[in-house]
């Protein structure tokens, strides 16, 4: 469009005008008496008037605010077209009502404008020789409602160098009317409360940029200069507002981000040359002014959320959030959300919706089936500007939806009859599985099938269980099958899911199936009817007795084959089996007292097998309960005992006796002592305590110290009773006061008299006199050995290097050596028996050897080190050699060697012999050439 335009900024406040201000500050006054409350009253209307009317709330005399307040729709831009005509560039001017639905009127003060009753606001007359803004009040009026509501409407040229700049607000010093001493003390009128300022954020400057204008009317008296204080001025942060000190003009330096602080709160100081306060100081809010610089935020990039298939329409799915940090209360933090795209598109484009201000997402059509479509991808929007998508800032994320699964699919057998064979007496098998198809969730309560033999299978002889891999049903024998009572059996097998079906699905008829199971016939064992069989029989029953005839019988009656028997286990050996017929016989006399007997009964097992292909095999129990007869005589408890020498009346041997019968063979016992020999009964008698115990116990005074063998005669209770002849030591000895044996009549009764005694003291001791002076010896002998000094200086020992020969030890007589070694041996049988190998150089050749070469006068000084090698690689390898410690012969020459006689040397002539070849032999042989090479130098 051409031309200048009018453009209106401002935003519509509606006021309560009840009354002039002092009116309205005696009302606040009568409704709180303290001047906290007035306070939080004027900071509600404040946050209010924030709200509403940014960055002109210094046009309004908030004198004329009451406690009430009604917001209102703010008008749009203006867009006025030139030449101006009075109908030309209407716009809306628009109040909402609280009492809503009644009729307004507007008014202005400005005859150049005007607003109709729709709240259209027009130019009255041509307004194009505009060179400055315009302000102007609008006043709305309810026909039958006392109550007015005013606006500002402030207007500007398009491209005005300054549009909408207003002349800077003068901030005043309120005056204080100050009572005389006099007078007394006054009451003070309250102080306005200074508007507060607001500044939008993100200013692009120029700065600083004048905010306001502090002056005192007393500057006209005496020099002012003016300072502010306050988060901001001279607090953190610092530096964002300052003001000229002479002038009062108060700036802003930088842009503000109301994200990071919303409002400051200064305070303005008026001062004279002198620094002393001239005015009180005033109260300065300042407001920063939101602007859509932020756009929405969702808490989460994807967002996971679930719905059952076949919800109804309107069921909810999951909610979205995302969050601005602009200001919630204006368009520049109000969200809307909105759905971009669905994928995929079955059964329609638009299964869901989503709540514009809430983000709650739910169904808008039926037809979700997780079977075709398990998964919905959802681009959500979030938009600000209240979803303005011209003006708003936008947001992206991404929902999630798993549609859940609901048991809306009846497992189906795969085929409608089953088949499989099991053979007879066979459990745990397999006999088939049947196969199912289901197309819910897998491995879910809604899958996993449940089978039910339903008939066919009266006695419990099959079982389903579910294969929870493959969702197979495995037919199973629990119970054996018999060929011979029922060769083939038919059942009805229902399927389902552990789950109930949901609402409205009815069972399918391909859930149910028939199975048929065929009986294999297989060679049964041999059984035996009673098993085990009991049989009674007394002990003692002679070898070659006939028991009973423990027979088994074939179950396979289709069949004719032979059963055979044998003994499988009988610890005692005392039966056998006819082969035959199972004829049990003794072979031995049957004792109930024998460890293999328990509880009276001997058991014994045996086998029955038959001629089957292949052959088959059954074991049956024979128990045979023992009878018992007196077969076995009482014997005498206890076998020694002791008493005092002379009768006292504790002074007795309670006995008694032990039977391997039974009753009624054994208790009550008979004891009596022999007629023979005549001493027991003239010195001992027995005395019955009850039927199991006697007492025996001197009859005389006095009884010499000694043992003595008592017989005493035990009788048992059978029919006809057993008695056996049985011998008590008794050990008589001198006893002390308490009834107790003394140590000295405890030895005498053993047979020892004191002699005996004093000769086993005396040989203890002499025995370990000898085991001392023995042990003394040795320790003393070790000394000597260690004491005794080497006979050579230690310095010349060379040990290390040369052997000892002059160290004969203890002599021949303590080292067993084998002396033969050193004679020529008469037999050379083991030398010529020898195997091919190493010959050793220390053995008798077993045939003539060739003479040695004669060696030079100055040998090489290798030939001795090789020697020594030659001779302990043969000792090494040769297992016949003898062990280390045995006397070795290192060198036999035989017969006609080329060495002369050892006595032929003469140590005399030695002088005569150069020795200096022994420097070449190396360090081993460096003390000998010591010794002899430097012979003529000594």
């Amino acid at each position: 469009m051409g031309g200048d335009k009018l453009c209106s900024t401002s935003v519509v406040v509606c006021v309560r005008n009840d009354s002039s201000p002092s009116a309205s500050a005696s009302r606040w006054k009568s409704r709180s008496s303290d001047a906290s409350t007035i306070d939080s009253i004027w900071q509600r209307n404040e946050q209010i008037f924030q709200t509403v009317v940014p960055a002109t709330a210094s046009a309004f005399r908030l004198s004329t605010f009451s406690s009430q307040l009604w917001r209102c729709t703010p008008p749009p831009l203006c867009d006025v077209a030139k030449p101006f005509s009075p109908c030309a560039g209407q716009k809306h001017l628009k109040f909402e009502d609280c009492q809503r639905g009644r009729e307004v009127g507007f008014v202005t003060n400005d005859p150049n404008f005007g607003v109709r009753h729709d709240g259209m606001v027009y130019a009255v007359q041509d307004v194009s020789n505009l060179s400055e803004p315009v302000q102007f009040m609008v006043t709305a009026k309810g026909l039958h409602e006392p109550r007015v509501w005013e606006t500002t409407v402030k207007l500007a040229l398009a491209g005005h160098p300054h549009p909408l700049a207003l002349p800077v607000p003068n901030k005043s010093f309120p005056r204080h009317k100050r009572g005389s001493a006099a007078n007394g003390l006054r009451r003070q009128k309250r102080d306005w409360v200074i508007p507060p300022i607001n500044v939008p954020e993100n200013s692009r400057g120029p700065f600083p940029h004048l905010l306001v204008r502090i002056r005192s009317d007393q500057d006209k008296d005496v020099g002012i200069r003016y300072s502010i204080t306050g988060a901001g001025a001279d607090q953190p942060p610092s530096g964002i507002y300052n003001i000229d000190p002479i002038s009062g003009n108060m700036f802003v330096t930088q842009p503000l981000d109301r994200e990071d602080r919303a409002s400051f709160h200064l305070r303005a100081h008026a001062v004279d040359m002198n620094g002393n306060q001239v005015e009180n100081p005033i109260d300065l809010y300042i407001y920063v002014i939101d602007m859509n610089d932020n756009r929405p935020e969702f808490q989460n990039q994807v967002y996971n959320g679930s719905v059952a298939e076949g919800s109804k329409p309107g069921s909810s799915v999951m909610q979205v959030t995302a969050t601005d940090s602009d200001d919630s209360t204006t368009a520049n933090g109000m969200v809307r959300y909105r759905i971009l795209s669905q994928t995929p598109h079955s059964p329609i484009p638009n299964m869901f919706t989503i709540n514009s201000e809430t983000g709650d997402i739910v169904t808008v059509a039926a037809g979700l089936d997780r079977e075709k479509v398990s998964q919905y991808t959802i681009i959500v929007q979030a938009t600000d500007m209240e979803g303005n998508l011209n003006f708003g800032l936008s947001n992206t994320a991404t929902a999630l939806i798993s549609i859940n699964d609901i048991n809306d699919n009846p497992p189906e057998l795969t085929v409608r009859t089953f088949s499989g064979e099991v053979p007879e007496n066979k459990v745990n098998v397999v006999v088939t599985n049947l196969t199912v198809v289901d197309r819910d969730q897998p491995h879910s309560p809604n899958w996993n099938a449940v089978y039910r033999i339903v008939s066919g299978d009266p006695t419990g002889h099959f079982t389903i269980r579910t294969n929870p891999i493959t969702n197979e049903g495995m037919l199973t024998v629990v119970k054996p099958v018999d060929f011979e009572m029922n060769r083939a059996f038919m059942l009805t097998v229902v399927v389902s899911n552990q789950a109930h079906l949901a609402s409205g699905i009815q069972s399918s008829l391909q859930s149910t199936a028939g199975v048929t199971i065929s009986v294999q016939d297989v060679n049964e064992p041999p059984v035996f009817p009673v098993n085990p069989k009991v049989i009674r029989f007394e002990e003692g029953v002679p070898a070659g007795t006939t028991l009973t005839v423990f027979a088994a019988q074939d179950p396979d009656h289709f069949i004719h084959q032979i059963v055979r028997y044998s003994k499988l286990s009988d610890p005692a050996n005392w039966l056998k089996i006819n082969r035959t017929n199972g004829q049990i016989t003794t072979m031995a006399l049957l004792d109930r007292e024998s460890i293999f007997v328990k509880n009276n009964v001997y058991e014994a097992t045996f086998l029955a097998f038959d001629n089957g292909s292949p052959p088959a095999s059954g074991t049956g129990t024979l128990q045979i309960y023992l009878i018992d007869v007196n077969d076995n005589a009482p014997v005498l408890i206890p076998r020694e005992a002791q008493v005092c020498d002379r009768a006292r009346p504790n002074s007795r041997i309670n006995i008694t006796a032990a039977d391997a019968d039974a009753d009624p063979n054994v208790g009550p016992f008979v004891f009596e002592l022999p007629s023979f020999p005549a001493s027991v009964r003239r010195n001992w008698t027995i005395s019955r305590l009850n039927g199991d115990y006697a007492q025996l116990k001197l009859r005389i005074s006095y009884l010499e110290a000694s043992v003595y063998e008592i017989p005493v005669i035990v009788s048992d209770s059978g029919n006809p009773p057993l008695s056996n002849r049985s011998t008590i030591r008794v050990k008589v000895c001198p006893c002390d006061d308490n009834g107790d044996c003394s140590a000295t009549g405890a030895v005498a009764a053993a047979g020892l008299g004191t002699g005996a005694i004093i000769a086993i003291l005396i040989s203890i001791i002499i025995l370990l006199s000898m085991v001392l002076l023995f042990v003394v010896w040795m320790k003393r002998r070790e000394k000597e050995r260690q004491a005794k000094p080497l006979l050579i200086d230690p310095e010349d020992d060379v040990r290390d290097n040369i052997l000892k020969y002059d160290e004969e030890g203890g002599g021949e007589e303590d080292q067993d050596y084998d002396l033969s070694q050193l004679q020529q041996p008469e037999s050379l049988d083991h030398i010529i028996n020898k195997p091919a190998g190493v010959r050793r150089v220390d053995e008798r050749p077993a045939i003539a050897e060739s003479q040695y070469p004669v060696r030079s006068s100055l040998p090489h000084p290798g030939d001795i080190g090789d020697f020594i090698n030659d001779g302990l690689r043969a000792a090494d390898n040769d297992p016949t050699a003898p062990p280390y410690d045995s006397l070795l012969v290192f060198d036999y020459e035989g017969t006609g060697s080329t060495a002369g006689s050892v006595s032929s040397l003469n140590s005399i002539s030695s002088g005569d012999q150069d020795y200096d070849y022994l420097n070449d032999w190396g360090p081993r042989f460096k003390k000998l050439a010591d010794l002899y090479g430097g012979g003529d130098d000594d």
